[in-house]
């Protein structure tokens, strides 16, 4: 009997080897690029819709600085500003215009504005009323209106130019400097009027170029200049009394007139240096406050000249007014000014410390 031979099993099913992406094109292998990838598509090729993701919004990181503002509100800002620095300069004009006037008013022989301007703009004649306003009263009104004018101006200058609210030139020797050389004229020269102005304005400058050199180095440093002033104006101080204890009593109290400061004796030949002379600061405490008062009055438009000069007239203006004619007895406007500005200097000093400006 053959053996019968057993069936052989069906082999098993072999699995499905999975499909083998097509191979780059030659440009893609060879640089290296990642092919773009194609969307997935739907029903009858179309691509399905996707939905993007959501985009949570960027918030800036803690400590980071505000964002700039735009151009409109830095024109704004630029509008306000120049509208209150028109404001206050207008104001401020107006005000000095109506001391201007008052100040060729009063008096023993009192005039009515319209008298004063008339005669002032030459628009009537009238002897008396001409010769009290253009002779005796006007000299007077313009020597206080240059002066102050000069003072304000000259004050914020110096302190913008060496940035301390406290520097002016009353402290830091120029005033000193016209003083010495007026008080010698007055002593060994026996000098007066206009000779008397000139040589303190050549002490103001010699002063002036004096610190110059004594406290530059690599430079001008606001603080290494008003110290240096300081002790020179200590020093020029010194030589001032000096000079006055060999004066005759005379001329001391012609010394002391001009050292204190007055608007009432100036004439018309002293009218054409009166601004050179203001700028050495004869009268005390108005160079050195007229700035930061414009400064409060122009808010955050400060550092305005103008603003500034018109302030110095205004208080010049009504020092003058109070030492003339509010007074029971006459005093050199110099001591208005300064028992004015006494309390104004100790509030200069406790607003710089507060701001750490004045060091």
């Amino acid at each position: 009997m053959t053996p019968t031979t057993p069936p052989t099993p069906p082999a098993p099913p072999t699995p499905p080897t999975p499909s083998t992406p097509p191979p780059a094109p030659a440009s893609l292998a060879t640089t290296g690029t990642t092919p773009p990838i194609t969307p997935p598509t739907g029903p009858a090729g179309r691509a399905a819709p996707t939905t993007p993701a959501a985009t949570p919004p960027a918030t800036p990181p803690a400590g980071a600085p505000a964002a700039m503002p735009t151009a409109g509100a830095f024109r704004a800002t630029r509008r306000r500003r120049t509208t209150r620095l028109i404001a206050v300069t207008c104001a401020l004009t107006a005000t000095v215009t109506a001391l201007f006037v008052l100040t060729m008013m009063a008096g023993s022989f009192q005039l009515t504005p319209g008298e004063v301007i008339t005669s002032v703009l030459h628009l009537r004649h009238e002897p008396s009323v001409d010769f009290v306003v253009r002779d005796l009263r006007l000299p007077t009104a313009t020597s206080a209106l240059a002066v102050g004018l000069a003072l304000g101006a000259s004050g914020t200058i110096f302190q913008q130019l060496l940035r301390n609210p406290l520097a002016s030139p009353d402290f830091v020797g120029i005033t000193s400097g016209a003083g010495l050389a007026a008080i010698t004229g007055i002593v060994l020269l026996q000098a007066g009027g206009l000779a008397i102005s000139a040589l303190a304005l050549g002490g103001a400058l010699t002063a002036a170029l004096l610190m110059y050199l004594l406290a530059w180095r690599d430079g001008l440093a606001g603080y290494r200049f008003i110290l240096i002033g300081i002790g020179i104006a200590l020093f020029f101080d010194g030589l001032i009394g000096y000079m006055l204890t060999r004066a005759q009593l005379s001329e001391a109290r012609q010394a002391m007139h001009w050292l204190t400061g007055s608007i009432g004796q100036a004439g018309p030949a002293v009218l054409l240096v009166a601004l050179a002379v203001a700028v050495a600061g004869p009268i005390i405490f108005v160079a050195l406050v007229a700035g930061p008062i414009a400064n409060r009055l122009l808010g955050p438009a400060t550092g305005a000249i103008i603003a500034a000069a018109l302030t110095g007239a205004t208080l010049l203006l009504t020092a003058d007014l109070i030492a003339n004619h509010l007074l029971p007895t006459p005093l050199p406007t110099g001591v208005v000014t300064g028992a004015v500005g006494a309390p104004c200097l100790l509030w200069l000093l406790a607003t710089a410390n507060r701001q750490g400006a004045g060091g």
